[in-house]
C-alpha cells in the first residue's frame, strides 16, 4: 500500500525520527540475514508498524529493524574497507562509560566495527551493489496505513569515510568521492519515488560535530576549512533531493551523537552552524535535536528559511525517565517566537535504537515518549 503527499492533506506535526527498540533476536537476524531470519525481521517491522500506528503518529518508519546500524551504505555498496583505529569520535555521556572495544563494535556507521570504522578503497561509480537498499522500504509501504518514510544516509556524512593515506589512491579529492556518493544515492531515491516513497529525510550527523568547539579547533588545527565544507555539504545534500515532485516531503536530521548507553558526542547550540548553513538548505522540513541544554536556545530558528518546517526534537531518546511536558509546552512556546507555530513540529530527539549497543530507555518507555510526542502535538495543532 502507497502513499501520496496530497492523500495526507495536513502538515505532518507528530513524528520519529526513525529507529525503534530492537532486542536481542531482531539484532541477531539482522546480522545474519538467513531465510528464517528474514521472516523474524519482516514480523518486527510489523510490531513496529502496529505500534506507531496505535499511538497515532503522523508519519512512521519501519524502526529501522532490518538495520545492524542506523547509516547503511557500507553494507550495500563494495567501496570501503575497515580500517583499524579509524573512527574514534568523541563519545561522552551515557548511563555507564563502555570499554572501549566495545564502543569501537557499536560505532554508527560502520561495517565489521570491531576490526575499525570503514574507509572508501574503491570507485563509489565502479563498485559492485550489495542488494538492494530500498526494499525494507517495499515491505513498509505495502503494511503500513499510516503514512511512512524511508531513512538515509546524507551525502554529506560520507566525509567520515574518507582517508587521507587511503582513498586518495582512488580519487583526486574527497569533493570528487562525494559526488560520486550522491549520484550512488540519488539511484536509491528514484527507486523509493517509484515505490510511492513521499517522505525522504537525510541523517546528517556532520552538521551537529560542527557545533562543538572542541571538534572544530580539532579540524582547524587538521587544516580543515570547516565553513567551506559546511558550505560545499549543503549544496551536496540539497543536490541529491533537488527536482523531485513537489508532492515528496524531503527532510533533513542534524544529529548530535546517538551512540550507545544514551551517549553522544557533539556539544554546543546550533548558533555555531546557523548563519551559514541554515539558509542554504532547500528542504521541506528540518529535524532538530533541543532535549539538553547542550542545544543552546532556539534563536538560531530565525535562520531557518521561510516555508521550511523545523520538527524540535524536544524528548529524549538518552534515558528511560518520562519527560516533562508541561516544560515541553513551554518550548515549544518559546520556539514559537523565531518561528511562526504554524511552522513548527514535533519529534523525539533521535531514534531510539541508531546503533545496536544498548539504549537505557525500555520498551514501555519509548512507548510513553512517543504518546507525549502525540499528545502535546494536538495540544498545539489538532488533530490530523
Amino acid at each position: 500500500m502507497t502513499h501520496t503527499g496530497t492523500g495526507f492533506g495536513a502538515e505532518p506535526r507528530a513524528e520519529t525520527v526513525g529507529s525503534l527498540l530492537r532486542g536481542p533476536a531482531v539484532l541477531r537476524a539482522a546480522r545474519r540475514s538467513s531465510l528464517a531470519d528474514g521472516f523474524v525481521l519482516d514480523d518486527a517491522v510489523l510490531d513496529a508498524i502496529k505500534l506507531q500506528e496505535e499511538i497515532g503518529l503522523d508519519v512512521i518508519t519501519d524502526g529501522e529493524v532490518r538495520r545492524t546500524s542506523w547509516t547503511q551504505t557500507p553494507r550495500f555498496l563494495d567501496a570501503f574497507a575497515p580500517v583499524p583505529g579509524r573512527g574514534v569520535l568523541n563519545w561522552r555521556g551515557g548511563t555507564s562509560a563502555p570499554a572501549s572495544t566495545e564502543l569501537a563494535s557499536t560505532e554508527p556507521g560502520a561495517s565489521s566495527t570491531s576490526q575499525g570504522y570503514p574507509a572508501v578503497v574503491r570507485r563509489i561509480a565502479i563498485a559492485p551493489r550489495i542488494g538492494d537498499m530500498t526494499s525494507e522500504y517495499q515491505f513498509l509501504a505495502r503494511h503500513a496505513r499510516a503514512r511512512t518514510k524511508f531513512t538515509l544516509p546524507a551525502p554529506s556524512y560520507h566525509r567520515r569515510y574518507w582517508s587521507a593515506d587511503l582513498s586518495c589512491a582512488v580519487y583526486g579529492s574527497c569533493e570528487e568521492y562525494l559526488a560520486e556518493i550522491r549520484d550512488y544515492l540519488r539511484e536509491v531515491v528514484e527507486r523509493l519515488v517509484q515505490f510511492g516513497c513521499d517522505y525522504i529525510q537525510l541523517d546528517a550527523p556532520n552538521y551537529g560535530s560542527y557545533c562543538d568547539p572542541d571538534t572544530r579547533a580539532r579540524l582547524s588545527a587538521e587544516g580543515r576549512d570547516v565553513n567551506a565544507d559546511i558550505a560545499f555539504d549543503a549544496d551536496l545534500d540539497n543536490s541529491l533531493l533537488a527536482g523531485l515532485s513537489p508532492e515528496v516531503t524531503t527532510a533533513l536530521h542534524i544529529c548530535r551523537g546517538n551512540g550507545p548507553r544514551g551517549m553522544w558526542h557533539s556539544s554546543g547550540g546550533y548558533a555555531a552552524i546557523s548563519g551559514t548553513l541554515f539558509p542554504a538548505l532547500d528542504f521541506s522540513r528540518l529535524l532538530l535535536e533541543y532535549d539538553s541544554d547542550r542545544a543552546g536556545g532556539f534563536a538560531p530558528l530565525a535562520d531557518v528559511k521561510p516555508g521550511t518546517v523545523v520538527v524540535l526534537g524536544l524528548l529524549t531518546t538518552k534515558f528511560n525517565l518520562p519527560d516533562d511536558e508541561e516544560h515541553a509546552t513551554d518550548r515549544i512556546r518559546e520556539a514559537a517566537h523565531y518561528k511562526p507555530l504554524a511552522e513548527l513540529a514535533l519529534s523525539t530527539q533521535c531514534g531510539f535504537a541508531s546503533a545496536p549497543g544498548s539504549n537505557p530507555v525500555t520498551p514501555a518507555g519509548q512507548r510513553a515518549k512517543l504518546e507525549a510526542v502525540v499528545r502535546l502535538a494536538r495540544r498545539f495543532w489538532g488533530q490530523a
